[in-house]
């Protein structure tokens, strides 16, 4: 097969997912129900968020965009790979890949720094309770959020330019569900060198930073729990932050397990499963965990319920409902 432009080449073959075709049917049941899930919670919490005045704190404000970001984050693949389910039909336009090569890689950064932004907001409220309000004001709060929207933007932007500067053959098979970029990377018929080392050196300076930031808050937030050590306070630490670092380490040792651990030949299949990992399963993890065992998560749903019929109220509730019997 011969090597190709960008300009020649129109569309590439998505492998899909590694099931038999008498299971279709069930995981299309599965995933649809995850990502429909992932949606309703997500939005849930954004429409909470805005409509109740007691949410707009520092951290609320944060885990809107969370929320935002998780949504668009399932939703770069998961339509498309339910659509290819549905259909048989496995093919995706060039500019359909490269589109998802950079909001894959957008909406994954932003993720990872708001986590990063939510546990250093946590950590100044256990370790500088007094001067928490000075500290995260509100126009500190919107400068981190845009550093990590223009951060997230700038290093998209870079790897999507880098994959479309490479050339691919006629026929180009992807053995990946979506448009990953390790596999696109793998599938191109030109040197990925230049690529792979902006992986492993830029992509891990990012990869890094905000993990490291997210460890160094709760080390420092431990470390002041356990200068007066009281069973309540422990026990209460860990129900919260053991959920929230579970979801941390799922979604960076997954991610890691694709693009910084040396794999064999035929790990295909577990790239695959490493991804659904941190692009459907912690996206819809993240409302129940952040936010719906969250005592003022629960009053903001009191106070929707209680609230007079309006058109716009009574679309909520009908909403709230429906994800409640989710």
């Amino acid at each position: 097969m011969r090597p190709e432009n960008q300009s020649s080449v129109s569309e590439f073959l998505l492998l899909g997912l590694p099931i038999r075709p008498e299971q279709q049917g069930v995981f299309f049941a599965l995933f649809l129900g995850m990502y429909l899930t992932t949606v309703l919670g997500n939005l849930l919490i954004f429409l909470l968020i805005r409509l109740d005045s007691r949410l707009h704190t520092p951290m609320y404000f944060f885990l809107s965009h969370l929320a935002f970001s998780d949504i668009s984050f399932s939703s770069v693949t998961v339509p498309k790979m339910l659509m290819n389910m549905q259909t048989q039909c496995q093919s995706i336009t060039y500019t359909g890949c490269i589109s998802q090569v950079y909001f894959f890689i957008f909406f994954g950064c932003l993720d990872s720094f708001l986590l990063a932004m939510m546990s250093y907001d946590r950590c100044v409220a256990v370790c500088h309770p007094l001067h928490y309000t000075t500290i995260m004001r509100d126009e500190l709060c919107v400068i981190l959020v845009a550093g990590c929207w223009i951060a997230s933007c700038a290093q998209a932007l870079l790897h999507t330019l880098l994959v479309d500067r490479l050339s691919f053959c006629a026929g180009t098979v992807i053995p990946h569900f979506f448009c990953d970029l390790a596999a696109v990377l793998k599938s191109s018929c030109s040197d990925t060198s230049l690529n792979e080392l902006l992986i492993l050196t830029e992509g891990g300076f990012i990869f890094t930073l905000p993990l490291g930031g997210i460890l160094g808050s709760y080390i420092s937030m431990a470390a002041i729990i356990l200068k007066v050590p009281s069973f309540k306070r422990i026990f209460k630490a860990l129900s919260t932050c053991g959920s929230h670092l579970f979801v941390v380490f799922l979604y960076y040792g997954t991610i890691a397990g694709v693009y910084y651990i040396p794999s064999s030949g035929n790990s295909k299949d577990k790239d695959i499963i490493a991804s659904l990992m941190y692009m459907v399963v912690t996206p819809m993890l993240n409302p129940f965990i952040y936010s719906l065992r969250n005592k003022d998560m629960k009053c903001a749903l009191q106070k929707i319920f209680r609230t007079k019929d309006t058109p716009l109220v009574s679309l909520i509730h009908s909403f709230l409902r429906t994800h409640m019997e989710l």
